[in-house]
């Protein structure tokens, strides 16, 4: 008799398809996307329910010529495999991968893609150490800014006494000091504002009030030069948050397209609510969260620069010359403390934001 240890389980194909290491993406004839991985979820910054039926030479770029190659190897039926070549999204910079694409079995016509990045390993040590980095002087700065501002205090307010005896000529220097001082006051406040946030207060949230809120507010400020668009869906239900830290979010997302567009011409900004009962996202311990309450700020500005996109939510990355670089981190922040998730897709005239957050219990009722 055959020993208990030695018997081997049968294993489920959904979970060997779950446990991939690398993306893997199935295609059709077409070349539109069939279903992913989990890993490919991750590589794509996407839900696999949100990327089927969407051309996969949209989401993904490969810096080799692909469609010849690619339809000979479907017409033979063999694999193809394509070494050291940068591979991108939308979402993410390019990375050195190998690409091996083969069919599959049973299915004449689909094409299953395995991308297997080389560097990504690096990449992802040197993404922490400067995370690391920018957390520890982030910490710094909260010591300091309490001390520093009060000499920048003393510092403007001797400026603006100075000026008082002084000609206009001599007064545009005073002006300059009394403006970077509290320019750098400001920016200390930010540092403050990302290291002293608390966590979220928990009770029911309309996200269409929010989003009503941010607009109005808007309108009346930052986004006066902006016509500001509602796209709801009025059956969505209540989350669970804070809605202040909410608003804090979209007033920042609002504000980035805002100074973005031309101050003259201005542009549009689109604020979209739907409902996706299958999107989830998926933990690094193999749990699950669903995130079916999805917000969307989309805007027709220029998109942001390339060399910053798939690091927009870091500490200290910004595409503004006087940026900060905190207003996109704190967003990240708020977000993911609300259990939620945020991605961001962009080229030149449309650039989306959305935010997947979970529902509400329906135990629970909004607040009056």
């Amino acid at each position: 008799m055959t020993a208990s240890s030695d018997i081997v389980p049968a294993i489920d194909e959904a979970a060997i398809w779950s446990s991939l290491p690398v993306p893997a993406i199935v295609i059709d004839a077409q070349d539109r996307i069939v279903d992913m991985n989990p890993a490919a979820e991750g590589f794509l910054n996407n839900s696999a329910k949100w990327l089927r039926g969407q051309p996969i030479w949209d989401r993904v770029t490969v810096d080799a010529p692909m469609e010849k190659s690619l339809a000979r190897a479907r017409d033979n039926g063999t694999p193809l495999f394509v070494n050291d070549v940068d591979i991108g999204t939308g979402s993410r910079a390019p990375l050195v991968c190998n690409l091996q694409i083969a069919p599959v079995q049973g299915h004449d016509t689909c094409m299953i893609l395995l991308i297997s990045p080389r560097e990504l390993a690096g990449r992802v040590n040197q993404s922490q150490t400067v995370k690391s980095a920018a957390k520890s002087a982030i910490g710094m700065a909260e010591m300091l800014a309490h001390e520093i501002k009060n000499p920048l205090a003393g510092i403007t307010g001797a400026a603006q006494l100075l000026s008082m005896n002084l000609t206009s000529g001599d007064q545009e220097l005073t002006d300059l000091i009394v403006e970077e001082t509290r320019r750098i006051v400001k920016l200390l406040g930010q540092v403050e504002q990302f290291g002293n946030l608390s966590e979220p207060e928990r009770v029911p949230v309309n996200l269409h009030d929010v989003l009503d809120r941010a607009r109005r507010s808007a309108l009346l400020g930052v986004g006066a030069h902006m016509s500001i668009v509602e796209d709801y869906d009025p059956s969505l239900p209540l989350t669970v948050g804070d809605a202040d830290q909410l608003l804090q979010v979209v007033m920042n997302l609002i504000k980035n397209a805002s100074e973005a567009a031309d101050p003259k011409t201005g542009g549009q900004i689109r604020l979209r609510t739907y409902y996706e009962h299958s999107y989830s996202l998926r933990r690094a311990d193999g749990s699950g969260q669903s995130l079916p309450l999805q917000i969307e700020v989309i805007d027709d500005g220029p998109g942001l620069p390339s060399e910053i996109k798939g690091d927009v939510f870091d500490p200290f990355v910004s595409g503004r010359d006087n940026g900060t670089g905190l207003g996109l981190a704190l967003v990240s922040k708020i977000i993911s403390d609300h259990d939620g998730w945020i991605a961001v897709e962009s080229v030149p005239g449309k650039t989306r934001f959305r935010i997947s957050l979970p529902r509400a219990p329906h135990t629970l009722k909004e607040p009056r």
